[in-house]
This record gives structure tokens, sequence and C-alpha cells, in this order.
């Protein structure tokens, strides 16, 4: 659900950039001959500036910083994963709903999205040894190569595509908080424990949502690109940073689960 947020950040701040006073001639001298105590104190320039790439990296570094300590206290107390879970599955939609970013927020989301990630990936490490470096070295490969793609190819998506992907990760949205409950409710495995033809229907449901989480990442990166291109405030690139990380954790746990498929 990363893309529809990052969407109404980019429009939001465009039009909140477009309605930034312009300072004249005259009063950009007035600002620079005034005291450095009194530029301190002057106006809302410095707090609205411009958000840039450096910031967004920032800020995603900083999330991943917290992701990871959460996640050490997941692997080392498991059974903290499934509160987390919902507290983090909360503040997700809080956070992907906000017409404004919250730091906090964000931050209390990665936090706990991060006690659950590490629960998680303990319980699939302690089944199959050595399928969380697996998935790890997995979802940066998926990350670099979609990051090139990006960069180098020119890969970018027109408005409909952009539309179809809304659509997409949506409605697998929906169905993963759906077969969750009912899984947790049931004790089964949901939709993805049922076999066709031998095999289960979760290895067909883990690789299109693989798939549909790295084509993400050419949204995220796009609509960052689209952020800084349209100079929207800096406030934003919490939102970014939040939209990027949501994606790729979201693709690790895809890949996380595909492999065990094959290890099983």
């Amino acid at each position: 659900m990363s893309n529809p947020m990052m969407n109404r950040a980019i429009n939001q701040g465009a039009q909140a950039g477009r309605n930034q006073p312009v300072m004249s001639d005259q009063e950009l001298n007035n600002l620079f001959n005034q005291p450095a105590a009194e530029n301190r104190n002057a106006g809302p320039q410095v707090a609205d500036r411009a958000m840039t790439y450096d910031d967004v990296m920032m800020k995603t570094g900083v999330l991943f910083a917290i992701l990871l300590a959460g996640a050490v206290v997941g692997w080392l107390v498991p059974m903290l994963a499934l509160p987390a879970a919902l507290i983090a599955l909360v503040l997700g939609l809080v956070n992907a709903f906000k017409k404004e970013p919250s730091k906090a927020l964000i931050i209390g989301y990665a936090a706990f999205e991060g006690v659950f990630l590490g629960g998680i990936s303990g319980i699939f490490e302690s089944m199959y040894p050595g399928i969380v470096v697996q998935a790890v070295l997995a979802t940066l490969s998926v990350f670099g190569v979609m990051l090139a793609l990006f960069k180098f190819k020119g890969v970018r998506y027109g408005s409909k595509m952009m539309k179809f992907m809304m659509i997409a990760v949506g409605g697998y949205a929906v169905f993963s908080i759906i077969n969750f409950f009912f899984a947790m409710f049931t004790g089964s495995g949901g939709a993805r424990s049922i076999e066709i033809f031998g095999m289960p229907l979760g290895i067909v449901i883990g690789i299109v949502a693989t798939v549909l989480a790295a084509m993400t990442l050419i949204m995220d990166f796009q609509m960052i690109e689209e952020g800084v291109k349209h100079k929207i405030p800096e406030k934003y690139s919490w939102m970014c940073a939040f939209s990027l990380m949501v994606t790729l954790v979201w693709l690790y746990i895809e890949i996380l689960r595909l492999i065990s498929y094959f290890r099983d």
C-alpha cells in the first residue's frame, strides 16, 4: 500500500511548494543583512526547504537502523512477533492514510515492524538453517537490479501502469490481511496451504507477490525522483523513506516464505 501514499505525498508536497511565498531581491538582501540571531528565527524558509535524495537516503538509513534494533529484540523473544505485527499493521495503515507525514508514527512503525520481522526470521531460521541469509541476499540483489534498471535503463511507469500497480498492490494487501486473520483464527496456513496438483498454492502466490514487490520498487524510485524534481518540502522525505522501507520489508518476507517452500 506504499505507492498510493507516495503519490499523495507528491501531489500534496508539490502543491505546498507552489504555495510557498517567493521572496523579492530586496527581501533576500534584508534577510542576509540581519544579525545571525535574527536569521535563525527568520521565517519558515529553512524548515520548508526542498527535499533532496540525501534526505531520503538519510531517513531510510535511520528507519532501517531502528528496524534492525527491533529485529534483534524479536529474534531473542519470538513471542513478541504477533503483537508487534498487529501494532505495526495499525501504524502502517495510519501512516498510509495520514495527510501529513508523522515522524513519530513512522519511527514507531519501524520499531514494531522490526520486532515482528526478527521474530518470524528467527522462527524460519530454526526450521531452515541459513534461510535468513539467503533471503537477505536475495532481497538486496533484487533491490540492486531494480535500482540499476531504473537508473541506467531508464525504466519508468506511465499513468496506466501506475494505476494498475496501485490496484494490484491494494488488492494483494487486502488479500494478505484477510488471509492473515483467517490463518491466525483457524490455525491453518490459509490460502497458501491449499495444494493444486500436489503443489502448494503458496508457491504461485509467493512468485506473484515477489514480482509485484520488485515492480513496486520502481514506483518508489519514480515517486522519490518526482518529489525531488518538484521540490516538495523536506518533511515528505520521511514518507518517502517509509514507503521504501515498507516495500523492502514486503519483498524480504515474500522471498523468505518462497525459499521455505523450496527448502521444505
